[in-house]
């Protein structure tokens, strides 16, 4: 793996680049991306941010640009927060052919998953990979702004959970510190990103949560957003986000899931730990991944037989 100087010093040589982040993003992949073109453009390295997804509303507040696809023929690739090339979705292939043409490639991630498929690699687990992308715009010797500041923080307020994931540490605060003296307003982020949602999202919310599904002498819980569902409140996929953290509030239950059903017979599947289950090996099975505490994988099949799947996976790692 590469040192973070040296992803600093390739980063510098490029003339352009076209920043990668993973399908579905979230604040931390969103900022992440966001913050370093920004870094880029204070050394008039031309780049573009681009992803597959369609971006959830309640981050509008960061002004994103982003794009669908690349319309610049850069000369690097660089990845943020996306473990392996198939996390960026429709832009896999985009991503490939770049490879096979001799893009210069860039992976900077946070995740204990990564398969380190980029020419250079700097992966450093922590709560949140803005973290590792402000270490690196500090080597880069850009100064943090407050846009630079409010785009980390919010991947740092929403992948560390409010700075209540178990990855949180010393580095997590201070990095939270130096933002925040730099103009990030957390209690602004935290009420956009955490805080806010229409009535539609509330009530499907509320049902979700009543339909609760408990296995395992009630160690595992289960969620399922249908999209039938989606469909009857007028909500996005991005609606399902954070559902899977209320069943860790749960007495007694040591893994939550939540099954959203991307469409028939496939079901995106977010685990949660609190700690005696490691989920990333649970959702590697299926060929997923992410962190000992927080992970995801894709599901094909019937509902019942995906219950059946889950269940038996996450009963072989329980270490019983």
């Amino acid at each position: 793996m590469n040192t973070i100087e040296e992803i600093a010093g390739i980063l510098k040589s490029l003339k352009s680049a076209v920043i990668f982040s993973h399908t579905r993003p979230d604040g931390d992949a969103l900022g992440s991306a966001m913050a370093l073109s920004r870094a880029l453009s204070f050394y008039n390295i031309k780049n573009q941010v681009v992803n597959d997804s369609e971006i959830p509303e309640k981050f509008s507040f960061l002004g994103l640009n982003i794009k669908p696809f690349p319309t610049l023929d850069a000369e690097g690739y660089i990845c943020v927060d996306a473990s392996d090339d198939s996390r960026l979705g429709e832009l896999t292939s985009t991503f490939r052919k770049g490879v096979r043409k001799g893009k210069v490639t860039v992976n900077i991630d946070h995740h204990i998953s990564n398969t380190r498929f980029c020419k250079y690699n700097y992966v450093r687990e922590r709560a949140s990979n803005c973290e590792n992308i402000a270490d690196l715009i500090e080597t880069l010797g850009v100064p943090f702004d407050e846009q630079i500041c409010r785009l980390l923080m919010t991947g740092v307020v929403t992948d560390s959970g409010g700075f209540s994931h178990s990855g949180v540490g010393g580095d997590t605060f201070r990095a939270a510190a130096r933002l925040a003296d730099g103009g990030a307003d957390v209690n602004a982020i935290t009420y956009y990103t955490f805080k806010k949602q229409s009535k539609a999202r509330a009530e499907m919310y509320a049902e979700t949560i009543s339909k609760l599904r408990y296995l395992l002498d009630d160690r595992l819980v289960l969620a399922l957003v249908t999209q039938e569902m989606l469909s009857r409140y007028g909500l996005g996929q991005d609606a399902t986000e954070g559902i899977v953290d209320f069943g860790l509030t749960v007495e007694g239950v040591e893994v939550s899931v939540c099954l959203m059903e991307y469409k028939k017979g496939q079901y995106k599947a977010s685990f949660r730990s609190k700690g005696k289950v490691n989920v990333n090996e649970v959702a590697g099975v299926f060929g997923g991944g992410g962190h000992v505490f927080a992970s995801g994988c894709m599901f094909f099949g019937e509902y019942e037989e995906v219950v059946d799947k889950l269940r038996y996976a996450v009963l072989q790692h329980m270490g019983e």
